[in-house]
């Protein structure tokens, strides 16, 4: 019951009960407003106030010391009267109005239940009464705590299989009436609506039901959209200057704190209310992903949102001067969806900005092969790439591939790392020199044996060893540019997607288009202008980033040395020129086999340049620029 509603109810009570001495005497009715108080005589027999009818008083009644005025407020207007009996009563009234404008309604109303106990042990102590819902009562009630049902102010019970529970002015006005409005609570008075000081929910659990493994039906989709939760968090978020929201069980300390210490901290109140529009903007866009999904097979709506959760501040970004954070993306599309973003650390210094980038890179590289396969990365770059049976040899020969970029590198695996590995690559010594102990930033692998871990953790305090899952392709891809977003399909073709179609005169034998597919496979991951080298599942050379091809191609050359003949080559895009220009100098350094995209108008010079020089050339019609 409202004040308001609470004080007429009161005053009618008070005025049944003395009506044998207001009879004899006139009251008159005095209404308080901000500024004064006025008091009028009432010259009819007929008080609107009053169930019954009295006589004006005569000048002797008038002049009786039985009558006084007395002047009474409360919050809003009281009546004043002029006889003692009565002036005794509002006193009695007035006591009792001031206890119930100290009394606090909480409406919880809980999908997660998880320390509901608490929360609610805490508010009873503190005074409130607790509203709630379904569920949410029951458990209470289970838990042996005092609940009202919402049934009880909306005069409704559930109805439409629980689809209206809390859609009630009864419920949404006590939310929404700002306390500053005489107007807002007149209106609660006149309808009879108490009013809410806090307002807890949690919404019906539709992320988790549509990305259960047992999968979901459309109309059982539906039927886990929340409609009444995010209606009561919106509009206890609207009114949290009187009205605390609360959205996130691990929030209940501090807001039976914050209660306790009753403070008017309004940053507090703001801060619950951005979290409850921004767990309102998440759960929203979890439906709308859904619904679009189930309507369009296009991959690009016309609009949409990402929900993105804070998972740990960061030192700073690429840079000292600049301050940074990572985000994971809660997407439907994301769930289950592996990556360096839910990878878990088993050990190190707390991961940098340019780390989640070298790991992110290294670990992609790696999950594209099948083979035990180890990918060593320097600023995003595959420096070295190798396949083997034994996952130790191809560690040591990706790290022979450029030990110097190596050096303070990122190392992947596709494999387990177990003991023998571990102990390995703690103890190997970098190849320039036979005596340096290599050094690396991340270890990266899908998983560790016991003792592989705890070997691991003795090479370094700071190494950072990480346990990822391998990437679910079909991802979109999304880049920021300055004002906008691009968005692409993942680059997840593999060589068993393509052709590669064999276009000069010299066919390669089985061993060179094996090697000219890892090669490929390996140069989708280097930054443009890439080039690769690479021999019997082996990276050998590399050349990356520079404006023109045939610098990417020198800088490869030259890492690859004298390994380079009948290797495979691989570039990411066309060439553009031919003779006296990159792929006349790659058929001059003793490459075995090229393969490119094709698409140039020159094609037939680099045609006929590999004829002249009897190495094979083969064209794949799938571009792998990466910017």
């Amino acid at each position: 019951m409202g004040l308001y509603a609470a004080e007429r109810s009161w005053q009618s009570d008070i005025e049944n009960k003395t009506l044998t001495k207001m009879l004899s005497f006139g009251a008159p009715s005095t209404t308080i407003n901000a500024s004064t108080a006025v008091t009028s005589r009432v010259s009819p027999t007929t008080y609107s106030h009053l169930p019954f009818t009295v006589s004006p008083l005569s000048d002797s009644q008038r002049s009786s010391n039985f009558c006084f005025q007395q002047l009474l407020s409360c919050s809003s207007r009281f009546n004043c009267y002029r006889n003692k009996a009565t002036a005794e009563a509002a006193e009695t009234m007035a006591g009792t109005i001031a206890s119930a404008s100290g009394s606090k309604q909480a409406l919880i109303s809980l999908s997660d239940k998880k320390d509901l106990d608490l929360l609610a042990t805490g508010l009873q102590e503190l005074g409130y009464t607790i509203v709630s819902t379904g569920g949410t009562a029951s458990a209470l009630e289970k838990a042996g705590i005092s609940v009202r049902k919402v049934e009880e102010l909306t005069k409704f019970p559930e109805m439409l299989d629980g689809r209206v529970k809390t859609l009630h002015p009864n419920v949404h006005g006590g939310i929404l009436a700002r306390r500053d409005q005489n107007h807002h609570m007149e209106a609660l008075d006149k309808h009879n609506i108490s009013t809410f000081e806090l307002v807890v929910v949690n919404l019906y659990p539709f992320y988790e039901k549509v990305t259960s493994t047992n999968g979901v039906t459309f109309d059982d989709g539906i039927e886990n959209i929340d409609i009444g939760g995010p209606t009561m968090i919106r509009a206890a978020a609207k009114n949290h200057k009187d009205v605390l929201v609360v959205v996130d069980t691990q929030d209940y300390p501090l807001v039976l704190q914050f209660l306790k210490a009753n403070k008017d901290d309004q940053q507090f109140r703001r801060k619950l209310a951005w979290k409850a529009f921004q767990h309102v903007a998440s759960y929203d866009s979890a439906v709308s992903e859904w619904l679009w999904k189930q309507t369009e097979e296009d991959k690009f709506p016309p609009t949409f949102t990402i929900p993105l959760s804070l998972k740990s501040s960061l030192r700073y970004g690429e840079n000292p001067h600049q301050k940074a954070a990572f985000y994971t993306d809660s997407s439907l599309s994301e769930f289950n969806g592996g990556g360096i973003a839910t990878a878990v650390q088993h050990h190190g210094k707390e991961m940098s900005y340019n780390n989640y980038l070298d790991a992110d890179a290294a670990w992609n590289c790696v999950c594209e092969f099948e083979k035990p396969t180890c990918v060593v990365v320097k600023h995003t770059n595959p420096c070295g790439v190798a396949s083997r049976d034994d996952l130790i040899e191809a560690y040591r020969l990706a790290v022979k591939a450029d030990p110097v970029s190596a050096f303070g590198g990122i190392v992947a695996f596709n494999k387990e790392v177990d003991e023998a590995l571990a102990r390995d690559i703690r103890e190997f010594r970098s190849p320039t020199d036979g005596e340096t102990r290599m050094f690396y930033e991340i270890v990266v692998a899908p998983s560790y044996s016991q003792k592989g871990l705890e070997i691991l953790r003795g090479k370094s305090k700071t190494l950072r060893i990480l346990e990822a899952k391998k990437n679910k392709t079909g991802k979109l891809s999304l880049r920021q540019v300055g004002g906008g977003w691009l968005a692409q399909d993942s680059d997840d073709l593999t060589p068993e997607e393509i052709k590669f179609d064999v276009v000069s005169k010299k066919v390669p034998e089985t061993s060179e288009l094996s090697d000219a597919k890892f090669a490929w496979l390996c140069v989708k991951h280097v930054k443009s202008n890439a080039i690769v080298i690479a021999k019997d599942n082996c990276m050998l050379g590399m050349g990356s980033g520079q404006p023109n091809r045939l610098e990417s191609l020198r800088i490869a050359l030259r890492k690859a040395r004298d390994e380079v003949k009948g290797a495979a080559l691989a570039s990411d895009a066309f060439f553009p020129f031919a003779w006296k220009d990159a792929v006349e100098e790659a058929c001059e350094s003793g490459i075995g086999v090229i393969a490119e995209p094709g698409g140039s108008i020159r094609d037939g010079d680099a045609i006929d340049c590999c004829n002249k020089y009897d190495v094979s050339l083969v064209f794949t019609g799938v571009r792998h620029f990466r910017h």
